[in-house]
C-alpha cells in the first residue's frame, strides 16, 4: 500500500506542476517586491495579472514607484494597453538578452494579440549599445525614441516567467488616440462635399436661356400680314377704270377676296348702272331736241 500510496503522490505533483494555473501567479511575486507596488496593484485593478496568469512563457518589464507617473496620468483604458506592452510574450532573462548577436530585436507584446494594437504598437524595439553594453527599450512605433534602459533583473523561472526592472515606462507615443484614428478619416470627405458647388453655374444658365427675346419675329410677322392689305389697294382701283373688264373679275374676286371687297364691288357696279342710265337719258334729250 505504501508504494501505491507515494505513487499516487507523484502524480498528483506531476499534475500540479504542469497545470498552467500553478505555473506562476504574478500578483505574488510582484508583492514581494515593495518597490514595485503601483505597477503590481495596476495589474490587478485593470485585470492584466489574470491574462499574465494564464501565459506559461512571459518576461514582465517593471516600472518602479518613482517612474510610474507616466502611466498614472493616463485614462484607466489607457493604462491597461500601456501595461499590456510591458509584457513581452516570451521568456527573456538578462543572459538571454546579452547573448543576441544582433544586438536587436523586436519583441511582441500582449497589447499586440488584444487586436486594438496599430502601426506597430505592439512592439517592442530592443537593442544593447555597443559603446557599453547598456540594454535600451522603446516603442516599435515609428518615430518612438529608445528612453528606457534595463535596471536589473528581478526574479526569473526559466523558461517560464522573467521579470526585469526598467528605468522609465514604455509609451507608444499614439496609443492614447488608437479609437480616435478611425475617426479623423471622414472629415476630410466632409469637407470636400460643399467645395465643388455648382449653383452660381446653374444660376448662369438660365440667364443665357432667357436673354435672347423673340422681339424681332412679330416685326417679320407684322410686314408679311401687311402685305396683302396693300396688294388689295391697287386691284379695287384697277376695274373701276376699264368698264368692260370689271365686269368678268367681279365675279371671279370673291374667291380670294373678302367680305369688304365683295362690298366694293357691288357699289361701283350700281354706280355704272346709273353712269350708263344717265346716258341714255341725255341721247334721248339730244335726238327729241334735233326733232
Amino acid at each position: 500500500m505504501a508504494p501505491i500510496a507515494s505513487f499516487a503522490a507523484a502524480v498528483l505533483l506531476l499534475l500540479a506542476l504542469a497545470s498552467p494555473a500553478a505555473a506562476f501567479n504574478i500578483t505574488r511575486i510582484l508583492g514581494e517586491f515593495p518597490d514595485f507596488s503601483t505597477f503590481n496593484g495596476l495589474l490587478s485593478q485593470t485585470k492584466l495579472a489574470d491574462e499574465i496568469n494564464r501565459r506559461q512563457t512571459i518576461t514582465v518589464l517593471a516600472v518602479n514607484n518613482g517612474g510610474m507617473g507616466a502611466i498614472t496620468s493616463l485614462p484607466s483604458d489607457v493604462q491597461r494597453k500601456v501595461l499590456a506592452v510591458h509584457v513581452v510574450l516570451d521568456y527573456y532573462d538578462a543572459e538571454k538578452l546579452g547573448s543576441m548577436k544582433n544586438r536587436s530585436a523586436v519583441l511582441t507584446t500582449l497589447f499586440q494579440s488584444t487586436g486594438q494594437a496599430t502601426n506597430r504598437m505592439g512592439f517592442i524595439n530592443y537593442t544593447r549599445r555597443a559603446a557599453d553594453g547598456v540594454m535600451m527599450f522603446g516603442s516599435a512605433e515609428p518615430g518612438a525614441p529608445l528612453t528606457s534602459q534595463m535596471v536589473k533583473p528581478v526574479m526569473s523561472r526559466p523558461y517560464n516567467i522573467s521579470v526585469l526592472e526598467v528605468s522609465s515606462a514604455i509609451v507608444p507615443p499614439s496609443i492614447g488616440s488608437v479609437d480616435n484614428s478611425r475617426a479623423r478619416a471622414p472629415a476630410p470627405a466632409l469637407t470636400k462635399i460643399p467645395a465643388p458647388a455648382p449653383a452660381p453655374s446653374k444660376s448662369k444658365k438660365p440667364k443665357t436661356e432667357g436673354a435672347p427675346t423673340p422681339a424681332p419675329a412679330p416685326s417679320d410677322d407684322d410686314s408679311s400680314a401687311n402685305a396683302p392689305a396693300d396688294a388689295d389697294g391697287p386691284d379695287a382701283d384697277g376695274p373701276a377704270t376699264d368698264g368692260p373688264d370689271a365686269d368678268g373679275p367681279a365675279a371671279d374676286a370673291p374667291a380670294d377676296d373678302d367680305d369688304d371687297k365683295s362690298s366694293d364691288d357691288t357699289g361701283d357696279a350700281a354706280g355704272r348702272v346709273v353712269a350708263r342710265a344717265s346716258l341714255g337719258i341725255v341721247a334721248l334729250l339730244v335726238i327729241l331736241v334735233s326733232l
